[in-house]
This record gives structure tokens, C-alpha cells and sequence, in this order.
């Protein structure tokens, strides 16, 4: 394979192509290390020997690393080892890697953040939310299923209307006509917020 360019990123890492394609990035000390330079040839043995010792090794430890400073989906990790230019095969193997330790569960993960935001958004914002977040609406609807009830909804209700102190039975029709407005721009459903205001009614 020839060494098409080496194009420098900062002042230690380097940009290497293969044959007019994108290979990997080193750092300059590598470069030197293994004789990489422009119009250069590189053996297939030395480019899977710099992708499996140095390229890949690297990639897995910023997986973890990365992994260790917040809990990820395995689209966020991927989108993240994306930017910082590893190859696609390479990031596959890191995310394979630390899958193997569970370090990555898109369903447990999914699980937490909508307990972590059931109590005061509806499942339809969370639900976008996660969707952002590069899950499968396969995997979340099979989540929801396992942690939701209809109850859970009507409760995250009933913690907004206490939030915002709105007094329902003294309120006018105006301002149950704000509120229900309110709540259904929060993704809530009209027969959810109906049932929470008649149970305050009925409660009184």
C-alpha cells in the first residue's frame, strides 16, 4: 500500500491515508516509529500490525474512558469515537470490547433515564429524548412496556400542576384551559390530564 498523504491535525497527531483513503491517525512519534512518509510503502503485515497494536489498543481505552465519565448508548459512544477519527471496523471492535464486560446495555440504560425523568416529563418527551440519543424505537418501546403504567403518567401529571401551584378547584376557566394546554405541550395524553383534575375535584 502506498502512503498517499500525511496531513497534520495538532502538533502530535497525524492524519494517515493508504492508497488515496483515509487509514488512521498517530501520533508523531509513530509516524517516525514506523517509517511512515509520503510516496511511502507500507506492508499489509505492518498496517494490521499498527491497527491491532496501536490503533485498536488506543480505541478501546477511550472507549472506557469515555464510558467512565458518563453511562452512554452504544450510538453515542460510536458517534463520539467517530469524531475522534478511528476507523469504522476499529470503533466496531472497541464497542465489541467493552460490551463484553457490559460496560454497554442500551436497555438498562434506557431503563434508568426514564426512571431518572418519568416523575416530571411525559413518556412521549422521553421517549423523544431517547430516540435523540441513538436508541432503537424497537428497544425503547420494549422498555416502556416493563416500566410503565398508566398511573406513572398521571403522577408525573399531578408533580407539574403541584409544581406550578395551580389551585384546581378555586381555578378559572381560563386557567385550567392554560394548564391543560401546558400539559399537553409536555406530550401528555387530554384523557390523562382530564382523569388527574377530576380525581383533584373528587379528592376535595
Amino acid at each position: 500500500m502506498q502512503v498517499t498523504k500525511v496531513e497534520s491535525l495538532t502538533k502530535t497527531k497525524w492524519k494517515v491515508e493508504l492508497d488515496g483513503q483515509f487509514a488512521f491517525v498517530l501520533y508523531k512519534k509513530e509516524i517516525l516509529q514506523f517509517g511512515i512518509e509520503v510516496n511511502g510503502e507500507l506492508s499489509e503485515e505492518l498496517y494490521e500490525q499498527i491497527k491491532k497494536d496501536v490503533v485498536l489498543k488506543r480505541a478501546k481505552l477511550r472507549a472506557m474512558h469515555l464510558l467512565t465519565d458518563m453511562a452512554r448508548t452504544e450510538s453515542q459512544l460510536r458517534d463520539k469515537l467517530k469524531r475522534n477519527m478511528y476507523p469504522e471496523d476499529v470503533i466496531s471492535q472497541a464497542i465489541a470490547y467493552v460490551k463484553s464486560f457490559g460496560y454497554i446495555n442500551d436497555e438498562a440504560y434506557i431503563e434508568n433515564f426514564i426512571q431518572s425523568k418519568q416523575e416530571t416529563k411525559s413518556r412521549k418527551e422521553i421517549y423523544a429524548l431517547l430516540l435523540g440519543k441513538g436508541v432503537s424505537s424497537e428497544q425503547i418501546d420494549l422498555v416502556f412496556e416493563q416500566c410503565y403504567e398508566k398511573s406513572t403518567e398521571q403522577e408525573a401529571i399531578s408533580r407539574l400542576i403541584r409544581k406550578k401551584n395551580v389551585d384546581i378547584l378555586h381555578a378559572s376557566e381560563q386557567e385550567l384551559h392554560k394548564l391543560y394546554g401546558y400539559l399537553a405541550r409536555k406530550g401528555f395524553q387530554y384523557d390523562d390530564i382530564r382523569q388527574v383534575i377530576q380525581n383533584y375535584k373528587d379528592n376535595a
